[in-house]
């Protein structure tokens, strides 16, 4: 079935003219003669392990046509039963105007006090839906959605939904669409399609960084409505008015299929109600057809990425006991550390074993002992390591070619990756423990002077830092630096401009090889992945080379 749709572009007629906070009942969202009649089922859940200690209670509604031989499509709603849901999808579905869909709508966690005569429940509102993160989208994915699966309709029949993010849509309103975005961005592999309305895109748990990481990041299989009126909040988290504004500009610039309608409405669910049909409209447009990923117009993302070139796998299942080396002629070089086994990676992509005695490898760049390592072209090694003593800092080694080792620097909380620009004047060195990658002048006789925290990095809800690991520059003057949100890109002038999500959400180490060294391979958990860019890694044994300055 494919379903067809009819899209606004501006509000219908029928809620022209409108005071502030009245609107009609939309004709879709009352019941409809000759249409079926779905039914709503009501159900507790209490055994959460993502969010210990928490009772809620759930809805689902689960449509006339339904049979349990197809997975149905599925519509998450935060905040129970809203938008007189139930009637609207009776008639979009009758109509063919949306496939047929589960609707399952939850309320928030409490932990309940032990007396309610005498204690407040711990209400978990704010920290499940306002925060950032995939805790969320976990307890969905992981505990709630298979519970939805356990039950079976009045009549007997079984629930089976459909375990495709291209058939499951996610909505909610103020701090629950905040959420329902926050589970579709952290997951677009399980939730593709959107509903915002009055969307609290603001400071309460971080949801106002989420403009800048949309534009920054590379462009997510995601399909958004959202809507907000000129009334809304505007209190000490921010203006919810302008947020939506601002939110639906960043998804624009970044090439998503978002559709809005803005209205004069206050901080309530009116307007959502009204608009809700042609919502659901938009966003089931074209069911079966996936999603696909817009064009951002990201400069960086433009320069760096080749066209319809992703992640690869090269291959899994590896313990990762040392980061990614190359040499002159492309090969790439991993440890696995299970099997004692040392792999390469030739330019043409095959992966054969390598006995560490008959291969030498010379002029390295990445991996060694430490935590990160590079070779300049003179022979001076850099090397990062943590302090033998417990509670000091990292230091910085710098191994001369006659094997004499100096220490250049200390005071990094977990010193990691090590890199140099392309030019061999300065030296970057990633702070795991921080969010900072800082950058040096290397002296004439390799000691580091001019010490900065430079590179700004973007760090976690759920972490305190961004996790910088390892680290490589390309020929241009890029700083490529893998970190918990993935790798982060920077310009010279310290500023990440692009982030490129890896396909299992980890990434460790990063290094440049192939014949041209225009491709990135990246070990993420015990995977290994490589990506074609239209770019070149810098490389330490080569003849440095100084890059075209920076836009500043």
């Amino acid at each position: 079935m494919k379903v067809l749709h009819l899209l606004f572009f501006f509000a219908p007629v029928w809620l022209l003219a409108q005071t502030p906070d009245t609107y009609p009942v939309h004709p879709d969202a009352q019941p409809q003669e000759g249409t079926p009649k779905g039914e709503v089922l009501k159900f507790t859940f209490e055994t959460s392990r993502i969010f210990p200690g928490t009772w809620r209670e759930y809805w689902v509604y689960v449509p006339a046509q339904y049979q349990p031989s197809q997975p149905a499509c599925v519509y998450v709603n935060q905040d129970g039963v809203q938008w007189q849901a139930p009637v609207v999808f009776d008639n979009l579905i009758h109509k063919k105007e949306m496939p047929v869909t589960i609707g399952i709508f939850v309320m928030h966690g409490r932990v309940k006090a032990a007396n309610a005569d005498a204690a407040l429940d711990r209400f978990n509102r704010s920290y499940e839906y306002d925060g950032l993160g995939d805790n969320y989208a976990r307890f969905l994915l992981e505990e709630l959605l298979p519970d939805v699966e356990t039950k079976k309709t009045t009549d007997g029949r079984a629930i089976r939904l459909s375990h495709k993010g291209n058939d499951r849509a996610i909505g909610g309103s103020s701090s629950g669409a905040v959420c329902a975005f926050t589970a579709a961005w952290e997951r677009p592999d399980a939730f593709s399609r959107v509903f915002s309305t009055i969307g609290t895109y603001v400071g309460l748990r971080g949801a106002d960084r989420d403009h800048t990481l949309i534009r920054k990041f590379e462009p997510k299989p995601l399909r958004i409505f959202l809507q907000d009126g000129a009334n809304d909040l505007n209190i000490y988290g921010g203006d919810w008015w302008m947020a939506n504004q601002t939110m639906e500009r960043a998804l624009t610039f970044a090439g998503y299929d978002v559709q809005h309608i803005w209205g004069e409405s206050g901080h309530n669910g009116k307007h959502g109600t009204a608009i809700f049909p042609d919502a659901m409209r938009y966003l089931w447009k074209g069911w079966p057809e996936p999603i696909k990923t817009g064009a951002s117009k990201n400069q960086m993302l433009t320069d760096i990425l080749v066209p319809n070139e992703g992640w690869q796998l090269v291959g899994e299942g590896y313990r990762l006991s040392a980061g990614l080396s190359a040499n002159a002629k492309g090969d790439i070089f991993f440890e696995d550390g299970t099997a004692a086994k040392r792999w390469k990676i030739d330019p043409d992509g095959k992966l054969t074993r390598v006995d560490q005695t008959n291969e030498k490898i010379t002029s390295i760049t990445g991996g060694g002992k430490g935590n990160g390592r590079v070779v300049d072209n003179r022979g001076n090694s850099y090397v990062t390591s943590p302090s033998p003593k417990a509670n000091e800092r990292s230091n910085v080694w710098l191994i001369r070619p006659d094997g004499k080792k100096v220490v250049v620097d200390t005071g990094l909380i977990l010193a990691s990756g090590v890199a140099l620009s392309p030019d061999q004047t300065l030296l970057y060195v990633a702070d795991k423990r921080s969010h900072w990658v800082y950058s040096f002048s290397i002296e004439p006789d390799g000691t580091l002077a001019n010490k900065q925290k430079y590179y700004w990095l973007h760090s976690p809800d759920t972490a305190d830092d961004a996790g910088a690991d390892g680290i490589k520059t390309d020929r241009d003057g890029r700083l490529y630096v893998a970190s918990r949100l993935g790798i982060q890109v920077c310009d010279q002038a310290g500023r990440v401009n692009a982030i490129l999500p890896t396909p299992n959400g980890k990434v460790s180490d990063i290094c440049f090889g192939g014949a041209n060294f225009d491709i990135l391979y990246a070990t993420c958990g015990e995977n290994v992945y490589k990506r074609k860019l239209n770019v070149k890694g810098a490389n330490a044994w080569e003849k440095p080379n100084k890059p075209v300055a920076p836009k500043l």
